[in-house]
């Protein structure tokens, strides 16, 4: 009996650590499978990968699995301070959605992907993808110092 408070205690701190794992600013410290920005979006992460006039959205579970993209629609709206544009994605591989349109890459340039995979509903994901990540030494985990 003794020693189940501090085994117990010992549990909640070891399962209070796996929900800081997913922040955004945890995240971004991490490296992309394709240089992109990661996100968590529900039960999926969404990467972004933004090139002139060119939006990319690899969709995986949390363990880094890949999700189907066969049959989901998708949009991504790009904002700036100068513009406003909307993207549609369309599936264009294993678990990537793809589309193309006139934007301009600029700095302060927000992005909400929204993707509907079949049988769900859309579910959304914002991203600042110009923005480049805090130095890993001040946006570690709590106890990783």
């Amino acid at each position: 009996m003794k020693y189940l408070k501090p085994s117990i205690l010992a549990l909640a701190l070891l399962f209070t650590q796996g929900a800081f794992a997913h922040s955004d600013e945890y995240l971004d410290t991490q490296t992309a499978p394709h240089g992109g920005q990661v996100r968590m979006v529900q039960q999926y992460h969404y990467e972004l990968v933004v090139k002139a006039n060119e939006v990319s959205v690899y969709i995986t579970d949390h363990a880094g699995k890949e999700i189907g993209a066969q049959g989901a629609t998708g949009t991504a709206t790009i904002l700036s301070s100068k513009s406003k544009a909307s993207v549609k994605l369309v599936p264009a591989g294993d678990n990537q959605m793809k589309g193309s349109g006139k934007f301009e890459l600029a700095p302060d340039m927000k992005v909400v992907v929204s993707i509907a995979l079949p049988g769900q509903t859309a579910l959304q994901g914002r991203f600042t993808p110009m923005q480049q990540a805090s130095s890993t030494s001040t946006s570690a985990m709590p106890g990783q110092m």
